[in-house]
């Protein structure tokens, strides 16, 4: 509740501010910007063919991992399977565990990697274009609507139709 009365308080000083600046504030909802960029389309499909790769590897190891636990009891069962034999079953499985979790992590890490080197230039481009038509227009200030700060803004202020009409996005 704190954090909302804040960002009121924030929002209405500024906007209060500004005017008596004669300064203007404008709003465009970022993420709605990126989801019709072609470039972040792109991006976003490559991330997922790539994080792909990780998870076709995840099942094909955890497809090997269940049918060595299912091998290992059928094996313990059998009286006459020694205890060297049971324990060297134990520590390959225990070895498929460690394996399947040092993919799993390292593979979320990657795919955390590939999007971010991929969506940065995406990001630089789509904050160049806010700029650019801020300044063309005359905006002291741009405010993100998809952050949900925004409590009322006027049609008038949006700047996403400008901003996708620089970046030549219909």
């Amino acid at each position: 509740m704190k954090k909302i009365i804040s960002i009121l308080t924030l929002s209405i000083v500024l906007s209060l501010g500004a005017q008596a600046q004669g300064q203007k504030i404008g709003h465009i909802n970022s993420l709605e910007l990126l989801s019709v960029m072609p470039e972040m389309l792109k991006a976003q499909e490559e991330v997922k063919k790539y994080a792909k790769t990780f998870e076709d590897q995840l099942t094909k190891m955890q497809g090997e991992y269940k049918e060595k636990v299912e091998a290992y009891q059928k094996m313990a069962k059998d009286p006459k399977t020694s205890e060297a034999i049971k324990e060297v079953k134990v520590n390959e499985i225990q070895d498929l565990e460690q394996r399947i979790l040092k993919l799993n992590k390292s593979g979320e890490q990657k795919v955390q990697e590939k999007e971010q080197e991929l969506t940065e230039p995406i990001l630089k481009k789509a904050d160049d274009a806010i700029k650019a038509v801020a300044k063309e227009k005359g905006y002291s200030y741009i405010i993100d609507a998809s952050s949900g700060a925004l409590l009322h803004a006027e049609d008038k202020d949006n700047l996403l139709p400008a901003v996708k009409a620089k970046l030549g996005i219909k």
